[in-house]
C-alpha cells in the first residue's frame, strides 16, 4: 500500500488563496448545516517548553473526506530558527480508513487560517471596507491580509508589531500583495481606527482597548487559540456581535475563553457560529454602526477541506512522491 507524500514546496505550488477561500467557505457552510463530524481539538501542554501539541480530526460528510492534523505551537521556536507553528496533515479514505496522503500542514495552516478570516470579513465587515489594521506581523498576519485583499478593494493598511523590524519586513513583502499602501505605526491604538482590525498575537492579556474602536469596526481575533489566551478587552465582547468558528472549541481555547471563565460574558452572549451565517441561518451584520468580532480558533474542517484540494491537484498533476506503508 502506497501513500502520497507532499512536502511544503509541493503544497505551496498547489495551494492558492482564491481556491482556499472557496474551499473554506464551503466547509463553514457544511458546518452550519451540521454536516460535519469534528470533535474539539485536543491538547498536550508542554509547560516547561512553553508549547503545546494539538490533534484535529474532521469528517466532511457532503464531501466524503476525512483526516487529521497534528500541529504544535511553540512561540520560542523563533530563537532556534524554527516556525512557531509546524503541522502535518493526514488524509484518510472514508471507505477503508487507509491513509491516502501525508502532507506538510505548516503552510496549509497559514493559508486556511487566512482564508477563514477572509470568509468571516466577507459576512461580517461592511461591504465597502477599505482600511485594515494589523496587530502582529508574523506569518498569520501575512495570509490574513492576503485573504482580505482577495475579498475587498483595500486602500490602506496600518501595521503594528512589538518588533519594528518585523513590521517593516511585513510592509516590504505585503504591499505588492495587498496592492495598497502599508504604514508601520508605533502604537496599537493607531492601528485600530480602521474598517477591519486583525489581531494575530500570542497575548495572554488584553491589548486592544474598547475606547480605541470606531463604530462599524469588524475584528478578526485570530491569536487566541489556546486556554488562557486573549487579545481583546472583555468589554468589547460585551458590546459587539460576537461570532465564533465553533462554540465548543471557542469556549475553551478562543478569544471568548477567558471572558467566559471570569464571568464578563455568558455563552448565550455569543451570537452565532460563522457556519450558521454562511449557510444563511443567521444574518451577520445588521447595521453599518455595529461592531462585529470573529473569534477564530482554527477548525479541523478547514485543514481537511484544504488538504483535499491539494491532494486532488497533486494527483491531477502527478506531483509528490509515494511512500510504501506495508
Amino acid at each position: 500500500m502506497e501513500i502520497l507524500w507532499l512536502d511544503q514546496d509541493d503544497v505551496k505550488f498547489l495551494l492558492d488563496m482564491p481556491s482556499a477561500l472557496e474551499a473554506v467557505e464551503m466547509a463553514f457552510a457544511q458546518h452550519g448545516r451540521n454536516k460535519v463530524q469534528m470533535p474539539p481539538k485536543s491538547y498536550l501542554y508542554f509547560t516547561e517548553h512553553n508549547g503545546d501539541l494539538r490533534t484535529m480530526p474532521a469528517f466532511l460528510e457532503e464531501e466524503d473526506v476525512a483526516g487529521v492534523k497534528v500541529v504544535n505551537v511553540h512561540p520560542e521556536n523563533r530563537k532556534v530558527g524554527l516556525p512557531t507553528v509546524m503541522a502535518t496533515v493526514i488524509l484518510n479514505s472514508t471507505s477503508t480508513g487507509a491513509p491516502l496522503a501525508i502532507m506538510d500542514g505548516t503552510y496549509l495552516t497559514d493559508i486556511r487560517t487566512g482564508a477563514a478570516g477572509g470568509v468571516a470579513a466577507r459576512y461580517l465587515a461592511r461591504a465597502n471596507s477599505s482600511v485594515v489594521g494589523m496587530v502582529g506581523a508574523g506569518n498569520q498576519a501575512r495570509t490574513q491580509l492576503e485573504a482580505l485583499s482577495n475579498v475587498f478593494d483595500l486602500e490602506q493598511v496600518y501595521v503594528f508589531d512589538l518588533d519594528t523590524s518585523r513590521a517593516e519586513k511585513f510592509k516590504e513583502g505585503m504591499e505588492s500583495v495587498a496592492c495598497c499602501d502599508i504604514t508601520v505605526v508605533d502604537s496599537i491604538q493607531k492601528a485600530c481606527d480602521v474598517d477591519i482590525l486583525v489581531t494575530t498575537t500570542p497575548s495572554r492579556k488584553p491589548i486592544i482597548k474598547a475606547q480605541w474602536l470606531p463604530e462599524g469596526l469588524h475584528i478578526n481575533a485570530i491569536g487566541a487559540d489556546a486556554r488562557g489566551k486573549e487579545e481583546l478587552d472583555p468589554s468589547i465582547l460585551q458590546q459587539a456581535r460576537v461570532v465564533v468558528d465553533d462554540i465548543a472549541q471557542a469556549t475553551h481555547s478562543g478569544e471568548v475563553n477567558v471572558p467566559l471563565s471570569e464571568g464578563y460574558i455568558r455563552q448565550e452572549d455569543v451570537f452565532a457560529q460563522l457556519g450558521q451565517i454562511v449557510a444563511g441561518l443567521h444574518v451577520g451584520r445588521e447595521s453599518d454602526a455595529q461592531i462585529t468580532v470573529f473569534d477564530s480558533t482554527g477548525l479541523a474542517i478547514q485543514d481537511i477541506v484544504t488538504a483535499n484540494l491539494v491532494y486532488k491537484k497533486a494527483k491531477n498533476k502527478g506531483m509528490g512522491s509515494k511512500a510504501k506503508l506495508f
